[in-house]
């Protein structure tokens, strides 16, 4: 008898002591393909890493974190499903529109931060401009010196993007600079551009670009992960039971997109005190096309229970960089529920932009 056994006898063997054995070798508890399925409720919860000093922990961080939620209004008394916050309306066929106030100018661009990044990057690479210098962190980048036709000296341009006021909107800067003297190195930038036309018709020009390139523009992670697109405008409750909108602007800024919010949100100017940050106005209630819209769906098909309601509209600083809105109504009908106070507030803040 031969003392090897063929392929074929090898197969059956194997296959009878898989078969005996209950396939335990390969799928039971100490099997080569045991279930891990159940694996983690013996998980054990280990410290934090801690990183030594001098190191940095960004690359620790999570790569999605959840944001916080600003927003946790509750009406009291019987609950009801809130209503959703209003798209910008003043903004809602417009993916660019450039802003001006005083000697500022900037882009308002109806699109996260880590997608206008590399529409910046794009339009540098299309006009021939070099790159000397990105900070995808920082949302900054700037040019190399430029020979414009036409201009005594070179100049170079910075462009810096910010999150917008809306969620899922940005804001692009852009500043000039002219080369001093023989040292083409001088980075030092000035507090206002030396050539303001220079640096608005850049302006122009890149947002001219973003707006018919929009549609297929890329994301950059890096500047997604570092400018949140969570918006610089909240509704919050304060201590005394009463909602106001918290705007992370500076308040001359905050005072003028304010003014004209509160026209695009169906309020008429009466007069303004600025010194006390006051707006006075009325409330005119649906007004052409928001007939079938927003208000429609809010209160149906009866009158706004607050048209020609008369308001006070208070601006107050909350620090250097931020102010609180509150909307305190005046009159025989000066009492009005929470959630009156609250519909009404949120339609203003869907304007500010």
């Amino acid at each position: 008898m031969s003392k090897f056994l063929t392929n074929t006898a090898k197969a059956g063997l194997c296959a009878a002591l898989l078969a005996s054995a209950g396939c335990s070798y390969l799928f039971g508890d100490g099997g080569a393909f045991r279930d891990k399925s159940e694996d983690y409720k013996d998980a054990r919860e280990t410290p934090q890493i801690r990183v030594p000093e001098g190191h940095e922990v960004g690359a620790l961080e999570e790569i999605y974190p959840i944001p916080p939620v600003n927003e946790e209004l509750v009406l009291s008394g019987e609950f009801e499903v809130p209503r959703p916050t209003p798209l910008v309306a003043g903004a809602a066929d417009e993916v660019v529109r450039i802003q001006s106030l005083a000697d500022n100018s900037w882009a308002l661009i109806a699109i996260p931060p880590g997608q206008l990044w590399p529409q910046v990057r794009g339009f540098l690479s299309a006009a021939g401009i070099q790159v000397g210098r990105m900070d995808a962190r920082a949302g900054i980048m700037e040019s190399n010196w430029v020979e414009l036709e036409g201009q005594p000296v070179p100049s170079r341009f910075r462009y810096r993007i910010e999150q917008g006021v809306q969620r899922g909107t940005s804001e692009l800067h852009v500043k000039q600079m002219n080369q001093r003297g023989a040292d083409p190195g001088d980075n030092n930038w000035p507090a206002q551009s030396d050539n303001v036309p220079q640096e608005r018709e850049m302006l122009k020009a890149v947002a001219q670009y973003i707006a018919n390139s929009a549609d297929s523009a890329p994301v950059s992670m890096i500047a997604d992960q570092a400018m949140s697109a969570s918006g610089k405008i909240a509704m919050q409750e304060s201590p005394e039971g009463y909602t106001y909108i918290h705007l992370g602007l500076p308040f001359d800024r905050a005072w003028a997109s304010l003014a004209k919010a509160l026209e695009d949100s169906s309020f008429e100017i009466t007069d303004r005190d600025r010194s006390a940050g006051t707006y006075y106005v009325t409330f005119l209630g649906p007004q052409g096309e928001q007939e079938d819209g927003w208000f429609d769906w809010l209160f149906g098909d009866d009158e706004h229970p607050l048209a020609g309601q008369a308001f006070e509209v208070l601006a107050t600083a909350d620090g250097d960089s931020a102010v609180n809105i509150r909307l305190i109504p005046q009159g025989e009908r000066a009492a009005y529920d929470k959630r009156q106070e609250q519909s009404l507030l949120a339609i203003i803040k869907g304007n500010i932009s």
